[in-house]
């Protein structure tokens, strides 16, 4: 049974799950507030499970070949406003800087919201011949985008991610990466955070400003509302025409390559917090805790309790988890809650009694179920329990996702069934006016992303009464 006893520092996600979230980001110390309003710091643990992302990726990036580089975090205004689509996408968003040296800048300077322009500029100078081609490169940096509401690791002034950007030949193979890195997306989220996702094409509402086409990867949160986790983008020609790139092609002509992009943020971090979290805190999938093992000495004052423990965490440690001993001179009841609040997957037990019998107490975070073990099997156990731990995680997230997947056939419906929260499926025509008219009737809802299904024969769109082409699953989001 899970552990009934709430924990009295965080709001009841019942009762305002919005407080909920904000307290459980400051009291596990995942965060604290910087001094500018939308900027925040990202404490140790926070920045772990950061690093837990990060070497998951990276993994993955460099299987498909990508190379990590670093580019400047300001962009002259000058390049910055050669690709109009893109700018005009941006342009509200951006932090320039006027002045440097004490003296005013000639051409200002945009900190960078993205990174199409820079890669961009590097492309033109770095690819002359279709020998050079295909080029995939990769960066580890935050961005800046000026943001109205601001949320902890959700939506904020200043956030850190990954930017994928590469150059091909055809656009069958950028439409190919394209995809493929949707799919390196998916599976972190099934692998690594223990988290569903819709995935599927963009309307054309939604897409990227400049950009062929948009996929994404959509997360349902437990207040039933939509989190847009991750994003990869078929860019076409367009940035490498603006930007004058030019490849030497196979039959002696010059063109133009074709261009993707893809990026997850720190945004996934809050998605874990929110689809994971109970009323005690943190509930961390073992791949990306920072601590999978948390072992709590009981009397650690007695004969061999301490040194136990110890023994324990080296053996696990050289399996290469991460563990760690508590032996603060709090009480047990103090670091059973601490630990629960810091959603440490496993928490293992060992008191007199125990070690006089040579057994261990394991219990589940994600549902407070206590197993035992002997000292002897512990190297087994435990890898055996995480492994479980992460699948009970996902199906029970998969179970509310299914269940949270609705259909309707107007706009009445539609709005009915958004009010409920959760994704709604509905075909209409996929035309930017009538997307604007169903977001402004249901009050904000939008479409998430394409689904595979084909309209039913005769329908119309509900909106503009024309033939549908497309059904699109709808939601409020973050």
């Amino acid at each position: 049974m899970a552990n009934q006893n709430k924990n009295e520092a965080i709001t009841s996600r019942s009762v305002d799950f919005a407080k909920w979230y904000t307290d459980v980001c400051r009291k596990a110390e995942l965060m604290d507030y910087g001094s500018v309003k939308g900027f925040i710091n990202y404490l140790p643990y926070g920045y772990a499970i950061w690093e837990e992302i990060q070497n998951y990726l990276n993994r993955q990036f460099k299987a498909h070949e990508a190379q990590n580089v670093y580019l400047p975090m300001v962009i002259p205004s000058s390049l910055f406003n050669k690709e109009k689509e893109h700018i005009e996408g941006f342009a509200p968003e951006t932090l320039v800087a006027t002045y440097g040296g004490g003296e005013k800048l000639a051409d200002p300077l945009i900190i960078r919201p993205t990174s199409e322009v820079l890669f961009s500029d590097l492309f033109k100078k770095a690819v002359s011949s279709y020998r050079d081609l295909p080029m995939l490169l990769n960066q580890w940096c935050s961005v800046v985008r000026w943001e109205k509401t601001t949320r902890p690791f959700l939506r904020g002034s200043e956030f850190l991610w990954q930017e994928g950007h590469c150059l091909f030949e055809t656009q069958a193979q950028a439409e190919k990466n394209a995809l493929d890195m949707l799919a390196v997306y998916d599976a972190c989220g099934k692998d690594l955070l223990a988290i569903p996702f819709l995935k599927g094409r963009k309307t054309e509402h939604e897409k990227f400003a400049g950009a062929n086409a948009t996929y994404t990867i959509e997360a349902l949160m437990p207040d039933g509302k939509a989190l847009q986790a991750g994003t990869t983008h078929d860019l076409g020609q367009g940035f490498a025409e603006a930007f004058g790139i030019r490849f030497l092609g196979r039959g002696n002509t010059l063109q133009s390559p074709h261009q993707t992009s893809w990026g997850v943020s720190t945004r996934l971090i809050g998605a874990v917090i929110m689809v994971h979290g109970d009323d005690n805190g943190l509930v961390l999938p073992p791949a990306v805790a920072p601590i999978q093992v948390v072992i709590v000495p009981i009397r650690q004052d007695a004969e061999g309790i301490l040194e136990k423990c110890h023994e324990i965490e080296a053996k696990l440690k050289s399996m290469g988890l991460r563990v760690k001993v508590d032996e603060s001179d709090h009480t047990p009841g103090w670091k059973f809650a601490q630990w629960e609040m810091k959603g440490v997957p496993v928490r293992l037990e060992l008191g007199p009694r125990d070690l006089a019998n040579n057994t261990v107490v394991m219990t589940k975070r994600v549902n407070g179920e206590k197993v035992s073990a002997s000292i002897e099997e512990i190297e087994e156990a435990i890898p055996s329990l995480l492994q479980t731990v992460h699948e009970e995680m996902y199906q029970k997230a998969k179970a509310y996702l299914d269940s949270h997947i609705d259909e309707a056939h107007s706009l009445e419906e539609l709005n009915t069934k958004l009010d409920k929260g959760g994704y709604v499926k509905m075909a209409f025509c996929g035309s930017i006016e009538c997307e604007d008219k169903i977001k402004e009737i249901t009050n904000g809802g939008t479409a998430r992303c394409i689904a595979v299904d084909t309209p039913e024969e005769g329908s119309v769109c509900p909106v503009c009464g024309k033939k549908n082409t497309l059904v699109a699953y709808f939601a409020k989001a973050y």
